[in-house]
């Protein structure tokens, strides 16, 4: 039997299939932003309702990860760092990571509603709706753009993790947006660059399969300075104090001195885009670091 056919004739599923197909490592991120957002909002919320809009979070990052395999299972079957995936390994049927991801979707979209807020809800459920139907079944094939309109989808989580305690939206929520909507070009297009014959594979319109590495480069580099001086902002609008306006500051500067490295850089092959590497990992590690500290700088700070 061809490795097509086999894929044909879905394997009974196994939990780890349907825990795979949320995306666990995205769904870390999606829950710690939001929950810096809930930190960072002025405020109370009691402890087992902000569980559960964490636990609501989370669980909707999943069904968008799922909704995400089940439309591009047949992508995901042609790239080499995606095709061990549960869909295109053949261990599921598409109709039930279809179902999964639904399921999910209603699921923490009605419990935040009714045990949260419905501000919070509307918003969970636009995020969902954006990224499952907006960057996966739109804007993924239809632009080298892609990632900069369908970065939105994963800069919602802190807004809602400040909405669930307030029940509003100010400033620092949308400057939080802003962080990592400008985040999200030049980390997902460092890792772009190195797997670019991924992506061409695929036919997968990426920047750098389209207008090539050279110019994906100078793009990361741009990027980098609108999104630096979103990080920076809090502290220039009264809205974080001087622990946030230092860490931020480095932070922002290393990622800078990085997305020169990049921009520099006229390696061809894979295995010599170190400097592409180097900027994917520490811009994971940027976010999570100036999250935590803007959280910290309000609780101690506001």
């Amino acid at each position: 039997m061809t490795g097509v056919a086999a894929r044909e004739i879905a394997l009974p599923s196994h939990w780890r299939d349907f825990w795979a197909l949320t995306k666990p490592r995205v769904m870390s991120l999606v829950v710690f932003t939001a929950l810096c957002g809930m930190l960072a909002a002025p405020g109370h919320i009691h402890p087992v309702i902000g569980f559960t809009a964490i636990l609501c979070i989370a669980v909707a990052a999943g069904a968008s990860g799922a909704l995400n395999q089940w439309y591009e299972s047949d992508l995901d079957a042609k790239m080499k760092r995606t095709r061990g995936r549960p869909l295109p390994a053949g261990r599921m049927g598409r109709d039930a990571a279809l179902q999964f991801g639904l399921i999910l979707s209603g699921f923490s979209v009605a419990i935040m509603g009714l045990a949260v807020n419905w501000l919070s809800a509307g918003l969970l459920a636009f995020s969902i709706a954006f990224y499952a139907v907006v960057y996966t079944m739109w804007l993924k094939r239809a632009t080298p753009q892609n990632i900069v309109i369908g970065g939105a989808a994963g800069a919602f989580p802190p807004v809602i993790g400040w909405a669930a305690v307030t029940g509003d939206i100010t400033l620092l929520p949308v400057l939080m947006f802003a962080i990592i909507f400008l985040w999200t070009p030049p980390h997902f297009w460092s890792l772009a660059l190195f797997v670019k014959s991924d992506y061409a594979e695929a036919g997968v319109p990426m920047l750098p399969v389209v207008a090539g590495r050279k110019a994906t480069r100078r793009q990361v580099f741009f990027y980098s300075f609108p999104m630096a001086a979103a990080a920076i902002a809090p502290t220039l609008l009264g809205l974080a104090g001087p622990l946030y306006l230092a860490g931020s500051t480095l932070l922002s500067a290393v990622f800078l001195c990085l997305a020169l490295q990049v921009y520099r850089n006229t390696a061809e092959e894979s295995a010599a885009m170190r400097a592409e590497k180097r900027l994917f990992g520490y811009s994971i590690l940027y976010l999570f670091i100036l999250f935590a500290l803007l959280a910290a700088d309000r609780m101690i700070f506001a």
